[in-house]
Parts: C-alpha cells; sequence; structure tokens
C-alpha cells in the first residue's frame, strides 16, 4: 500500500508509527519535516526525518519549527540530500543553503530584534603549537566563552590548512581555555554581510570544516562545558571526540532562522545520523554528555580532574 502526502503547506507533520499498517509505504515526502511518534521498528521509520527521541520532545519540535518553519525545510531537505555525498561537495551544499536562509524573512526578524552591542570585544585568539608530529590548538577567548568571530575563524582555517599540507603532522588537538568550550559563532557579527552570495564564497575560502576535511581524521577534540553552534560543527568533524562529564551540546541556529552553517549539517550526521541530526536541528534541545555518548555523538567521557570514565560508545 502506497500513500502520498498531499497537504504541503504545513512547517511540520507527524506520523503515528504504531497505528500505521506494516506494510504501508509513502509515494514521496512532503516539503515539511516529517517525524514519527513511537514504533522506531516500523519498516517506515528509516524513511522519515526524525523518529521522536527523549531528550528531544514533539512539542520541542513543534515550537520551533512553527517558529521558523521555512528553515526548518531547508534543513530536513538538505539532510535528505546529503546522504552518500563526499565530504567537500557537502560542505559546499550546506553553505550554498545557508545563504539562501541569509536572505530569508525570518533571519531578518531575528536579526532585528537583536540589540547592537554596546562595544566592539576584543578579537579571538588561537593558540597554535608544534610539539614534533602533533599540532595542539587552542581557543582562548574565554571572556565571551571563545565565541568564534573572523579572526578566530580565519586562525582556525590557517591552522587547519597547515595540518592538511604538512603530512608529517599526525595530530591535530583542538582545545580551548576556560568553562566553556565554545558558545559557536559570535552573533554580535551576524548579518554584518547582507549579500548572500559573497557570504557563501567567503565560507568557501575560510570555512575550518573545508580546510581540515581532507584530514578529518586527525582531528582530536576535548570538550568541557557549553558545545554551541559552530563549536560543536566544528568538534563533530573529529576522529576522536571526548567530553568532561558536564559537557553538553546544542545547535541553536533554527531560532535564527538558519540551519548550521559551520560544517554541522555534513559533521554531525556522519556522527549520529540524518535523524537524530534532525531532531538536534529542529528541535534546538540541548544534549548532555552522557546522551552524546549513547547516540554516538562523543566517542567517550572523559574527566581531565578524576581521570577517565569508563565508557564504551555506541557504534557508528
Amino acid at each position: 500500500m502506497e500513500t502520498g502526502w498531499t497537504d504541503w503547506n504545513r512547517s511540520l507533520g507527524f506520523l503515528d508509527l504504531e497505528a500505521c499498517p506494516s506494510e504501508i509505504r509513502l509515494a514521496a515526502l512532503p516539503s515539511c519535516p516529517l517525524i514519527g511518534l513511537g514504533g522506531p521498528a516500523h519498516p517506515l521509520a528509516g524513511s522519515l526525518d526524525a523518529v521522536v527521541e527523549a531528550p528531544v520532545s514533539a512539542e520541542a519540535l513543534i515550537r520551533q519549527c512553527e517558529r521558523s518553519p521555512r528553515a526548518a525545510v531547508v534543513a530536513v531537505q538538505l539532510l535528505r540530500s546529503l546522504e552518500g555525498v563526499p565530504r567537500d561537495r557537502a560542505l559546499t551544499l550546506e553553505s550554498l543553503c545557508y545563504g539562501l536562509l541569509q536572505g530569508s524573512a525570518e533571519h531578518s526578524e531575528w536579526l532585528a530584534s537583536r540589540t547592537t552591542p554596546a562595544q566592539r570585544l576584543p578579537a579571538g585568539r588561537l593558540v597554535v603549537e608544534r610539539h614534533d608530529s602533533t599540532l595542539l590548538v587552542v581557543m582562548d577567548r574565554p571572556g565571551v566563552h571563545n565565541a568564534i568571530d573572523r579572526a578566530m575563524r580565519d586562525q582556525l582555517f590557517d591552522a587547519f590548512s597547515l595540518a592538511v599540507l604538512d603530512t608529517e603532522i599526525q595530530t591535530v588537538k583542538l582545545r580551548a581555555v576556560g568553562a566553556v568550550f565554545s558558545t559557536g559563532g559570535d552573533l554580535d557579527e551576524f548579518g554584518t554581510t547582507r549579500d548572500p552570495a559573497m557570504a557563501h564564497l567567503i565560507r568557501s575560502r575560510t570555512l575550518p570544516a573545508m580546510a581540515i576535511a581532507p584530514r578529518a581524521e586527525i582531528l582530536d577534540v576535548h570538550v568541557q562545558g557549553a558545545c554551541i553552534g559552530a563549536g560543536l560543527e566544528i568538534a563533530a568533524l573529529a576522529g576522536r571526540l571526548t567530553a568532561e562529564p558536564d559537557a553538553w551540546f546544542q545547535l541553536p541556529e533554527l531560532s535564527m532562522g538558519l540551519i548550521p552553517g559551520a560544517g554541522g549539517c555534513v559533521s554531525v550526521p556522519r556522527r549520529i545520523g540524518r535523524q537524530r541530526a534532525a531532531l538536534m536541528i529542529l528541535s534546538g534541545r540541548r544534549i548532555n554528555s552522557q546522551a552524546a555518548l549513547r547516540w554516538g555523538l562523543i566517542d567517550a567521557i572523559v574527566s581531565h580532574q578524576s581521570g577517565s570514565q569508563p565508557a564504551t560508545p555506541l557504534s557508528r
């Protein structure tokens, strides 16, 4: 049995899998997110955009998708399209979709709701040290929770480019100073480039994820405290990603009328799968370190204060 989806003008749709006959099939997915409720073993479950799973609730998905319905549509359509696409091309597609949303009414409304900062904060600083075959890269902007501004982004791009060009470098260790790994892109810089095409060209030449992609397996990241937005998107590229017990992870871009644009639509699904990535993107919900380990977002929970916590990550 096949069923079509006739209402294409909505922000979100739910399908009760427990009420669906096992032989039912979807002729096509709607343009909006289609989320399953219950029944993860149902034959249809894998073809949906996501299946509701704790700690993400249906209510959180409804709240965010109704707030930014166009961004939600772009997010799921992009995630559907990226499966099996090589990483470099996937990053380009993400950037194009991000640029599209930079010109949207939803993002413009979010920009208009923000107040102009009283003063510009000091530019981001990256400390880079070479120790034999290891490149240590440390984000050092703790006063603003290691928010990634243009200066820090460009320094990350340069450091990662060096690691790709110098094959004697076998490990890149990305760390951060302070109690927080990173709160993501510096919000005070959002909206400074209003031409979406120009913004895409800038990202294609300066995005740290683009630089490290050819050797992402040598990236080793350890996270403490909050790991939000671009901070998570870069961290998820790592071949080895560990976190402190108090770490938590979030992709809040949908509330800004955007999608993750620092590589997260590529890096996060490749760690936890398209459906769980959609849950994080569409809900904006925080994921603690235990949930992140269970999902495979991180490889282990490690405390630098009390030593290593034995933990076996889910296979990916």
